[in-house]
């Protein structure tokens, strides 16, 4: 199938072809006829599946086809974004996809300059991609009207109720038009996601590429039982492999971020934190590192690592395992994306075994067991059985009179066969279960203050927030 045969209009034929676009996704084929008829759309794949453009091509098709307002651009397409690092991919695989049209997209979100921000939106925008905070800042001020909003789009759904989003959202909704086309992308499709979907969607198309909780089938994945104090030595000794160039290691907290990437600083390893602390031009500076070579390790928090799109991540590394189903599901997606190869590693302690064991159940994978490495737990867990390893790797454990070797002697006595099993030590093993600087300062008291608000309510947030209740307010859906 071509992007042709969709129904696509030429001006956005024309953009697909510049930026090298052959063939639609199996979520962009089913997604993109139901949304130029104008449905209400549920759309649930996996990471790096192609959801953005599934739904800003033919979003703006249909602008391209309808009859231009007078006068200046007025907002006709609002889309939510979880984050600043997604809310800027967003915005500019909008740009990407209208080059050759007269449409216009601006990106707000905090950490930024508001000023710059109100300015453009002053020369009018026809479409506008925002975080929830800032969006509503900008409300406030009465910086832009929301009156003409014909497709409202909520992506990453279920990441912008994890952070505690879902009362902006009711309020963004409210101050949209009740005639309306609304579009929802998640991840995944928990019943928090449902109830919010019922609120806000007249009859919706469903749009699923894979069961709910899958990974790609091209991920090898591993997990190295190791005692909690050993993780960082781990993580040295894996990247003592140099064949492992680019990796995306999640840490659960902010402060975890930190200190391993500092540790990895120490040990000649280039590597940097990416999180909400961070100012916006440190976290770009750091996204920009990572995506040009600079830096071999990029340690984010699940919520900082959402939005970012990177060609060629060959390993994601759970330093710690993730309590949630959805959270290790979207994390390993940043590897093997559309198709390609790519290799998920999980560093597990004994207090993270019980979310190893649910994550199993859930994805009904068994995650390769990697039996053979120097940092092995002093209580190995039970069924699990050390095998051999490449004689590459054990010649890296025995090479110094059989010490446990760091990061250094690594590089001094060979790397570990990787290329057989994503990083460090994965012979054949028992399978088992288990700012912005002084601008800021300018912005109104009420921006700020609300932009802490979010920040806190992003980094507290629990991994499956209660159940919410939504009203249900019958409304019509529009035609252009």
């Amino acid at each position: 199938m071509k992007f042709s045969d969709l129904g696509l209009s030429q001006p956005i034929l024309r953009s697909l072809d510049a930026a090298g676009y052959q063939s639609p996704t199996p979520i962009q084929a089913q997604a993109i006829p139901q949304v130029l008829s104008g449905r209400d759309i549920i759309g649930c794949a996996q990471t790096g599946t192609g959801k953005t453009a599934a739904f800003a091509l033919p979003i703006l098709d249909r602008l391209v086809n309808s009859p231009k307002p007078s006068g200046r651009a007025k907002i006709q397409v609002l889309v939510l974004s979880p984050t600043r690092e997604l809310a800027a991919q967003i915005g500019a695989s909008f740009e990407a996809y209208s080059r050759h049209t007269t449409l216009r997209a601006a990106v707000v979100f905090g950490g930024v300059s508001v000023q710059r921000q109100i300015q453009e939106l002053a020369r009018g925008v026809d479409v506008v991609v925002a975080t929830p905070g800032r969006l509503l800042d900008l409300m406030k001020l009465k910086a832009l009207s929301l009156a003409d909003v014909r497709v409202f789009v909520l992506d990453e759904a279920d990441r912008m109720l994890d952070m505690g989003f879902v009362n902006d959202v009711m309020r963004i909704a409210k101050a949209v038009p009740k005639t309306r086309q609304t579009l929802l992308f998640s991840a995944t499709l928990p019943e928090n996601i449902r109830s919010l979907a019922n609120s806000l969607l007249t009859s919706p198309v469903h749009v699923a590429v894979d069961p709910i909780s899958s990974t790609a089938e091209t991920l090898d994945q591993s997990v190295y039982f190791v005692d909690k104090a050993e993780k960082r030595s781990l993580l040295a000794w894996v990247l003592g492999d140099l064949k492992i160039d680019r990796t995306l290691a999640f840490t659960r907290t902010k402060h975890g971020a930190d200190r391993v990437a500092e540790f990895l600083q120490q040990r000649g390893i280039s590597a940097a934190a990416l999180h909400g602390n961070k100012s916006q031009n440190a976290r770009q500076r750091a996204l920009d590192a990572f995506k040009s070579g600079k830096l071999r390790v990029l340690v984010a928090t699940d919520i900082a690592a959402r939005g970012i799109d990177i060609d060629q991540l060959s390993h994601v590394i759970n330093y710690e395992v993730p309590n949630t189903t959805e959270s290790y599901v979207h994390r390993i997606g940043r590897s093997g994306r559309a198709g390609a190869s790519g290799a998920a590693l999980s560093f597990c302690d004994a207090e993270e075994r019980p979310y190893l064991r649910n994550i199993e159940r859930s994805t009904r994978v068994q995650i390769r067991v990697v039996g053979d490495h120097p940092h092995l737990p002093r209580n190995k867990p039970a069924g699990e059985v050390s095998q051999g390893a490449p004689s590459s790797q054990r010649d890296r454990q025995r090479g110094s009179g059989g010490r446990r070797v760091g990061a250094g002697d690594a590089r001094r006595g060979g790397g570990g066969d990787a290329r057989r099993g994503g990083g460090g030590g994965n012979g054949p093993s028992r399978q088992a279960r288990g700012g912005h600087s002084a601008g800021r300062a300018r912005v109104d008291e009420q921006i700020a203050t609300l932009e802490r608000e979010g920040s806190a309510a992003g980094a507290q947030a629990p991994a499956r927030p209660s159940k919410p209740g939504f009203s249900n307010p019958r409304r019509r859906r529009s035609g252009f």
